[in-house]
């Protein structure tokens, strides 16, 4: 896998196919590998980058994960594309990747023709997210295909991965912090929000 810098530790991302460039922005304790059975529809049309944040699949692990997860974790994909002098790059990010997305074209404007934020849950984490994350997690944890899951994107360190990811959740939630670099009106780009009434950790009026 190629390798991108970000104060000083190695991003692993891939680089597949040709044409215009899309990144994929990947959820909380998952990696760019959760991506990988939709690259067949993608590949053909399009140069599609799939990134590891730091702490993720075979990137440079962390001590910790802060609590503005999300926007450190923007700055890795506006780091990436000023490694790789990309314009015209459509974004798409999933559950906590969604919040990364739309936080990279908050950061690089006009450098972001479009973003796909797939279960995106509103411009602050709802009054219940840390209670449902807490037992999101620990049925999880209980759930074979869930540790499944976890170990084949994160690796053999998916117990700490977790952890971490789930102290700074609950970090961020509990101190009521912006969630993005600006204000969404400030986007210049054509956003399509996607979600499922099925999704636990979105709220129910979604």
């Amino acid at each position: 896998m190629p390798v991108s810098a970000y104060e000083g530790k190695k991003i692993h991302y891939e680089d597949l196919g040709s044409g215009q460039a899309v990144i994929f922005c990947h959820g909380n304790t998952a990696s760019s590998k959760m991506f990988s059975f939709l690259m067949p529809l993608y590949q053909e049309h399009f140069r599609c980058l799939l990134i590891d944040f730091l702490g993720h699949g075979h990137s440079d692990r962390l001590e910790d994960f802060p609590a503005d997860l999300w926007i450190y974790e923007a700055r890795q994909v506006a780091s990436l594309v000023g490694h790789l002098g990309l314009d015209d790059v459509a974004l798409i990010g999933t559950s906590g990747g969604a919040w990364v997305a739309l936080n990279a074209a908050l950061l690089m404007p006009g450098r972001i023709s479009a973003v796909v934020a797939d279960s995106f849950d509103g411009l602050r984490l709802h009054d219940g997210f840390v209670p449902g994350l807490l037992a999101e997690r620990q049925a999880a944890m209980a759930d074979e295909a869930a540790r499944g899951f976890y170990e084949w994107c994160l690796g053999s360190d998916w117990q700490d991965i977790l952890e971490m990811d789930t102290k700074a959740l609950c970090e961020c939630a509990e101190s009521g912090m912006d969630l993005f670099v600006a204000p969404l009106q400030d986007l210049h780009c054509p956003v399509l929000l996607t979600g499922s009434k099925e999704d636990s950790m979105c709220r129910p009026d979604m």
